[in-house]
């Protein structure tokens, strides 16, 4: 109950803030240098929980609020299977292209074989973050920092791990990927590394030290939305950091001060991401060192980016996508969707971009 408690508060004091921040600049006139165009829509329903949009093979999987799971053709946006459960999500969807997870707000881990419903396993807590399905398991991260993991086909559950941590919790998603055979999970602000077959620790870094006067201030939890190149994981912690670790093993390259809630994005050369007031920047991989930093968004909520050829793309608030120059935060296109707001990050999948409204509208694009 405590951690409950913990993470109700958190999202009032984020509630709060956001009615008092400054009204963001009117966008300038859109000047399409880029050309994309409009490739389908499709109706999922609303959406107010961290979706992550998993695409395998060329279908995307997602969920509503409500509980209705979808895997849509990429391509054509046709449904490829859509089941409803009947019962309100807090995360998902999590997928391997045959098996997909979900957890309801009840903490029910339910898994689906394509759209047969294969087994339901209560979790200890409240789950914000979408499940992990890999190498035949599927892992669940719980607001406890408990991680949990399951045989996919019979859901036998194989092993828990918990860490302490402190009492105040962040209500949103968390870090939960794997990097070659070491399951990576953001417990509060460190990113340790599990061995999958039983949950042992085979290393763990601290990515901010947070010195705060209250459990506010020291909040620092690494969040969902990682960029990945090799061994090399880049991450962001809550209002503290962005920093890149060695996936392989454990060491920090580099840790810089960034204020923001969403994860990063990058390509092989930078890392880019939002901070809480909307201000866009580029860090290098390698070092990072700041390579632009876009104050033009300021003050508007900026959904997580995603790099898609020459192109850094990013939602906001008032449903505006905007296509942006990777190397310097030029301009290149804006679309708008709808008003309901872009909150989840854009994924890609072949060369068709989708993203999701809070409506619950999902829209795929083909930039040119």
């Amino acid at each position: 109950m405590r951690n409950l408690l913990a993470i109700v508060l958190v999202a009032l004091l984020a509630a709060c803030a956001s009615t008092d921040r400054p009204k963001p600049a009117p966008l300038a006139a859109n000047v399409p240098l880029l050309g994309v165009r409009a490739a389908w829509t499709a109706a999922l329903g609303p959406v107010d929980f961290a979706l992550d949009v998993r695409v395998v093979d060329g279908r995307a999987y997602l969920a509503s609020t409500s509980g209705t799971v979808v895997a849509l053709d990429a391509q054509s946006g046709a449904d490829v299977w859509r089941v409803s459960l009947d019962t309100p999500l807090s995360a998902g969807v999590g997928s391997d292209g045959r098996y997909s997870a979900v957890v309801t707000r009840v903490n029910e881990l339910v898994v689906l074989d394509g759209a047969k419903v294969l087994w339901r396993q209560k979790l200890k807590a409240l789950t914000l973050t979408a499940p992990l399905v890999a190498g035949g398991r599927v892992f669940a991260f719980s607001s406890d920092r408990s991680v949990s993991a399951f045989d996919v086909a019979s859901g036998q559950k194989l092993w828990q791990q918990q860490k302490p941590g402190e009492a105040l919790v962040l209500g949103q998603a968390g870090l939960l990927t794997a990097v070659g055979d070491t399951l990576v999970v953001g417990f509060g602000s460190r990113v340790t590394g599990l061995n999958p077959l039983n949950g042992s620790t085979r290393w763990e870094t601290s990515v901010v030290n947070a010195r705060g006067t209250n459990e506010v201030e020291r909040l620092s939890d690494v969040v969902a939305g990682f960029s990945r190149e090799g061994s090399q994981l880049c991450v962001r912690a809550f209002q503290y950091a962005v920093a890149c670790v060695d996936a392989g093993t454990g060491r920090m390259q580099w840790t810089k001060p960034a204020n923001g809630s969403n994860g990063v994005t990058g390509d092989g050369k930078m890392v880019y991401g939002a901070d809480s007031d909307g201000r866009l920047t580029a860090w290098s991989r390698n070092d990072g060192e700041k390579a632009w930093t876009l104050d033009r968004y300021r003050f508007r909520m900026m959904s997580a980016p995603l790099v898609a050829g020459r192109s850094l793309i990013v939602g906001d608030d008032s449903g505006n996508l905007h296509f942006l120059s990777k190397e310097d935060g030029a301009p290149l296109n804006r679309i708008v969707t709808d008003d309901s707001g872009l909150s989840v990050a854009p994924v890609l999948a072949g060369k068709t971009l989708l993203v999701v409204s809070r409506r619950g509208s999902v829209y795929a694009f083909r930039p040119e």
